[in-house]
């Protein structure tokens, strides 16, 4: 038995049906849910992008916390200068009082280290 098919193939009926088909295929947006288009469509991150954004926020948290050590070392730097600083000045102060009190200097040193 064969047959012979003369004229289109599909129905009327066919036709209606496959159209409905393909519109209730397109989401559209409902009135409860506001969500544009691009909104409802977007790409959702990988795996592998999402590893690289929290790398990427970790080296750049690493930097900050490096940058205020480096400036905290710079701080305690001055400082420790300006302690030395402060120190050998109060030697040297010492070292001219114990002078002045021993009586090795003379009268002209004792008023210019007066002076000073």
């Amino acid at each position: 038995m064969k047959r012979l098919a003369v004229g289109p193939m599909t129905t009327p009926r066919y036709k209606e049906w496959w159209v409905r088909r393909l519109n209730d295929n397109i989401s559209k947006p409902s009135q409860g849910n506001s969500q544009s288009m691009e909104e409802h469509l977007r790409v959702v991150p990988s795996e592998l992008e999402i590893i690289r954004q929290d790398f990427e926020r970790r080296n750049a948290e690493l930097e900050k916390k490096m940058e205020q050590m480096e400036e905290e070392k710079m701080n305690l730097r001055l400082d420790m200068d300006w302690e030395k600083i402060q120190s050998s000045g109060v030697k040297r102060f010492e070292k001219k009082r114990i002078r002045l009190m021993d009586g090795k200097g003379n009268s002209k040193s004792i008023e210019i280290e007066i002076l000073q």
